[in-house]
């Protein structure tokens, strides 16, 4: 049940951003680079439209044709990450003649490489699957390794296999030397070779040519509207309420005191403000014409412990349209969803809410005198003591929310001033990780069977939070790119001192808490952190901030 209305001006920074700005980190790292030999049977974004490749995979496994390269199955359509060396082999393996290569800007960041292979570069790779069949089979009449005439090799492995695996190899060979135009744009993880496998086989068996299309993301570029914005922002900062430092204190001085009283049967009326009711809530949306519409899960719950003391947190006129309800009985009313309502999908939605109520209690609370005073704070010999105590630690509570405020409303803004187009690969990658964190979240607050966890791994829930949190997603997105687009242009930095002593703390809350750790991983977690704090800090001295109270 999440009748509560959030309110985001208290969000960490580190809850709105938890990855701060490791985006711009995940580019760079993932930048395509032709140190690296493209491999087969890797991964692609979107799995490409192709022909039958079993019967060539059959056959590449029985030759062991192109070695380490087709151990995966011969797939062309999947490519690995890089792997070292690959500048070296395009530089060694000089093609007979140049590709003729066309680039074309397209949406979201990405780029459409037309490549045309020369007549003579398709004739060199023919012969070169002929040469490796010729050195891997066995035909009858003739002695290992020696050179079978054309015709004969062919008709002994099969035309079909020989001019499937002649394409493959150009592809192999080609594509590094296509992607040079690319380099150090280009994102690993999203080359995409868009061209149908049986059209390409048809075109070079008519034509002993070769022309494909390869999409690829490439890194987004930034821009700042208005230019060196971020230099000189004025920010308004709202701060609630809740976090008030004596509101504070007041609401957990009631909350112990509270819990020092004992629970008492209501018998004689109905629900007053102090009371603790247990109830069962349902409720349905109510369509424009005013009939009913659909159940709405979130806002529903079974023996649902009510404080009415924290009545100004659950929805609106919650508390209000049960006043007096007595045990046993039921009431329906309807309210709207406020616009600040957790869930964007019920913002603005009228719902029919019918309650139940099961129990109903009172508290019988003791006299508050200094007699209380260890009870409510161990230590504490006094009411003031207690009161003084509460007061402090509210009032660094009070600091450290309003930094976090003015964090976030900072992200926000340099966020506002950003243009860029987000990648494909990008988006899903970061998706990804934010669902992955949220499964962990999951599992780590409640016991989930081996059925509801594969549910919940599905591509099917993948893609649907994907899409439902495509605005979030993205802004976040944005905002770590500007993030890290600003440490780069103010040649900011940390000393190593730091990033050593912040390495050390983290390695020793695993070691204590005997967890496993990636100490790379760690490292490049704490320096994520540390650049986000600078660049925080560098906006922060810079800005005109003025703080609200809503």
């Amino acid at each position: 049940m999440e009748l509560c209305v959030i309110s985001t001006t208290t969000t960490t920074a580190k809850a709105i951003n938890p990855f701060l700005p490791s985006i711009t980190r995940r580019v760079s790292s993932r930048l395509f680079r032709l140190d690296s030999v493209l491999q087969f049977g890797g991964r692609l974004n979107k799995p490409i439209s192709s022909g039958p490749l079993e019967t060539m995979s059959c056959v590449s496994r029985k030759f062991g044709f192109l070695g380490d390269s087709m151990s995966h199955g011969g797939d062309f359509r999947r490519f690995a990450a890089p792997s070292p060396a690959v500048e070296t082999s395009v530089k060694e393996d000089k093609l007979p003649a140049d590709l003729k290569v066309t680039e074309t800007v397209q949406a979201n960041s990405s780029v459409k490489l037309s490549v045309e292979v020369p007549k003579i570069v398709c004739e060199d790779c023919y012969q070169r699957v002929l040469t490796e069949f010729m050195k891997l089979s066995k035909v009858p009449g003739f002695r290992p390794k020696t050179r079978v005439p054309e015709n004969i090799i062919v008709g002994f492995v099969g035309r079909p296999y020989v001019l499937r695996a002649t394409v493959e190899s150009i592809l192999k060979r080609t594509l590094p030397h296509a992607m040079e135009s690319v380099t150090g744009r280009a994102l690993k993880d999203s080359i995409q070779i868009v061209s149908s496998f049986p059209e390409m086989e048809k075109a070079y068996s008519q034509l002993k040519t070769l022309s494909y299309e390869v999409v690829v993301d490439v890194v987004p570029e930034l821009r700042w509207n208005p230019e060196d914005g971020y230099k000189n922002m004025k920010v308004v900062v709202e701060l609630g309420d809740e976090i008030d430092a004596k509101k504070a204190c007041e609401r957990q001085l009631r909350q112990k005191y509270k819990s020092l009283g004992a629970l008492k049967i209501v018998t004689d009326r109905g629900l007053q403000v102090g009371d603790l009711a247990v109830v069962d809530i349902s409720a349905t949306t109510i369509d424009e014409d005013g009939s009913t519409g659909q159940a709405i899960p979130d806002a529903e719950s079974k023996g649902f412990h009510f404080d009415t003391e924290e009545g100004n947190r659950l929805l609106p006129g919650f508390l209000d349209s049960i006043t007096g309800i007595r045990a046993g009985e039921s009431k329906s009313f309807t309210l709207v969803f406020p616009e600040s309502w957790k869930q964007e999908n019920l913002r603005g939605q009228r719902a029919q809410f019918t309650v139940d109520c099961k129990e109903l209690f009172y508290r019988d609370l003791p006299t508050l005198d200094d007699s209380l005073a260890d009870k409510l704070l161990p230590g504490c010999t006094t009411l003031k003591e207690v009161e003084e105590t509460l007061s402090k630690r509210c009032q660094e509570m009070e600091e450290e929310a309003k930094e976090q405020a003015t964090d976030n409303a900072i992200l926000e803004q340099i966020r506002k001033m950003v243009e860029v187009e987000i990648p494909q690969s990008l988006f899903e990658e970061q998706g990804r990780q934010f669902y992955g964190a949220r499964l962990l979240e999951i599992q780590g607050s409640m016991k989930l069977t081996e059925d509801q966890l594969a549910s919940l791994s599905s591509q099917k829930a993948v893609n649907e939070f994907l899409e439902t949190q495509r605005e979030s997603i993205t802004n976040i997105i944005k905002q770590n790119l500007a993030v890290g687009d600003i440490f780069k242009r103010e040649n900011l930095e940390f000393s190593t001192d730091e990033l050593v002593k912040e390495v050390e703390n983290s390695i020793s809350e695993f070691k204590k808490h005997k967890q496993e750790y990636d100490e790379e991983r760690v490292k490049d977690q704490v320096q994520e952190i540390l650049e986000g704090a600078k660049v925080l800090e560098w906006l922060k001295e810079r800005a005109e901030i003025e703080y609200i109270t809503r």
